[in-house]
């Protein structure tokens, strides 16, 4: 599966298409559960996701917030690790060939299993892209071209502290999206300042052709919109799974078994990326 015809191009026709911004979820994988999150991402499509990004959990995830992090501890404690995350991923693939699957995490965990075996192992499982923070642009040519090699899109971060420099160099690798933190800080910390956002989104296109998407911040439906008008993707993360957790921890009150708690978890995330993907859908 080349860049040009990949399940990530076809989704951004998709939504251009329509009109409208895509809806790029982001959940760790493993949390609530490792059997849960197949499960979950299924629920996630069907409340209107366009791209799902699962998160590879890693004990030092330095630029995510405690929200984040909480769900990274849960997901490493019931034994969730790259190999497993694969493992969730191909089972997603045998009902769903059409929704693109980006990973996002860290370096360690992808050069312990070794850059090659990975992108192997990748494409195998149906990963589409493939999110490094820890992998600047200027050191990833011989792992770009490992994961060109097998048909996965590598997508970079850029921040409102990106230089003209480094928004060109990323340029010359990233295919798929570009990913644009819209805040300083760790995910889920402040507010976003949309006009601020728009500004740096007109500086990033001088440069970048492929689709940018935005996230860090967005933690309801009338910001999901505004956003929508200027970027062609919105990321959500923070909020969703402190919706999850917040249904795990009322199903635990109820006395609910672990089956329980993740069919809550999963309800509320259905329902509360239903009511981003509805908005977006109107304002498209």
């Amino acid at each position: 599966m080349t860049a040009s015809n990949s399940r990530l191009a076809a989704a951004f026709e998709r939504t251009r298409a329509a009109k409208r911004a895509a809806l790029i979820p982001y959940v760790a994988a493993g949390d609530p559960s490792p059997q849960a999150t197949p499960v979950l991402m299924h629920a996630l499509v069907k409340a209107g996701a366009d791209v799902i990004e699962l998160g590879v959990p890693f004990s030092d995830p330095m630029a995510d917030g405690p929200v984040i992090q909480r769900a990274t501890e849960r997901a490493i404690a019931k034994g969730t690790g790259l190999s497993q995350v694969l493992d969730m991923v191909a089972v997603f693939r045998r009902d769903d060939v059409e929704t693109p699957v980006v990973l996002m995490g860290y370096a360690n965990p992808i050069e312990h299993m070794g850059q090659a075996a990975f992108a192997q192992a990748a494409a195998k499982a149906g990963v589409d892209g493939v999110l490094v923070v820890d992998y600047p642009p200027e050191e990833i040519e011989e792992f770009a071209a490992q994961l060109a090699g097998n048909g996965l899109d590598p997508i970079f971060l850029l921040a409102p502290t990106s230089t003209d420099g480094r928004i060109a160099r990323v340029a010359q690798v990233a295919r798929g999206y570009v990913y644009y933190v819209s805040l300083k800080g760790v995910t889920g910390a402040g507010h976003i300042d949309i006009d601020d956002v728009a500004r740096h989104l007109e500086r990033i296109r001088r440069h970048v052709s492929i689709p940018v998407g935005v996230g860090f911040g967005i933690r309801d439906a009338a910001s999901a919109c505004r956003l929508a008008a200027c970027a062609d993707a919105v990321v959500i993360g923070s909020k969703l799974i402190e919706t999850m957790e917040s249904a795990v921890a009322d199903a635990q009150q109820q006395g609910k078994d672990d089956t329980g708690a993740d069919v809550a978890a999963i309800e509320a995330a259905q329902d509360w990326l239903g009511t981003i993907s509805r908005a977006l859908q109107r304002t498209g």
